[in-house]
């Protein structure tokens, strides 16, 4: 699952993407200012957090803006304490709204809510691709039915991955977000750690595909997944 959080620099974007990374889902950070950009390829995200926790004058100017997103990717709202006009807002947009004070296991329970509605089929910590499986509660990963041993810096790289299938990942993005797990990785390291998976998988049919100067895509062969 791809979650983007739009926030305002607040301890609590930070802690709930590190929470949602550590469910399995694939959760990236970016400024209100940076919507005009993102709006473009929003269809990308399985749901689009925005965090209003901490109060702006623009932040109804912001919520305007997303209006034109409603029919296109889920929206969870998070409010100060005083932002009543702003929760009113959200709620005429179709989005769920939570306002302060609010456990953090609360949102997490509002996300998932969210997500299951997005996908009610698919459980949210399994990530099937061709003849690839991640249970992350479990910790398991399997291909072409059998198990497949993994380090635990081959494990993250890969659920990065996995978590963006069929689209380009950066390095800069799998660093950052095995960063959120406490294992700090180099590009080069992050290089390294491709080389290994791709001897892993590529005898079943995944193939990590270079994209020059961008990343790295996960794909599986179709004549493999057919």
């Amino acid at each position: 699952m791809r979650i983007l959080i739009l926030e305002e620099g607040s301890w609590v974007a930070d802690e709930l993407a590190r929470m949602l990374r550590r469910q399995g889902c694939a959760v990236e950070l970016a400024r209100p200012g940076e919507l005009t950009v993102r709006a473009t390829a929003v269809d990308g995200y399985d749901l689009l957090i925005l965090d209003l926790s901490l109060s702006t004058a623009d932040s109804a100017r912001l919520l305007r803006a997303l209006e034109d997103l409603r029919d296109r990717v889920p929206l969870l709202v998070l409010t100060a304490r005083g932002q009543a006009d702003e929760r009113v807002q959200a709620l005429e947009l179709g989005a769920e709204c939570l306002g302060e004070p609010f456990a953090m296991r609360e949102v997490a329970a509002r996300v998932r809510a969210l997500l299951r509605r997005v996908r009610p089929h698919e459980e949210a910590h399994r990530f099937v691709h061709g003849p690839l499986i991640i249970d992350v509660d479990a910790h398991r990963a399997y291909l072409a039915g059998k198990p497949l041993a993994l380090l635990p810096r081959e494990w993250a790289v890969l659920q990065v991955l996995l978590t963006h299938a069929e689209r380009v990942v950066s390095k800069e993005t799998i660093s950052r977000t095995i960063a959120s797990y406490g294992k700090r990785m180099s590009a080069n390291t992050v290089e390294t750690y491709v080389s290994r998976l791709r001897a892993k998988l590529e005898p079943a049919g995944m193939r990590i595909r270079t994209v020059h100067r961008v990343g790295y895509m996960l794909e599986a062969d179709a004549r493999v997944s057919a």
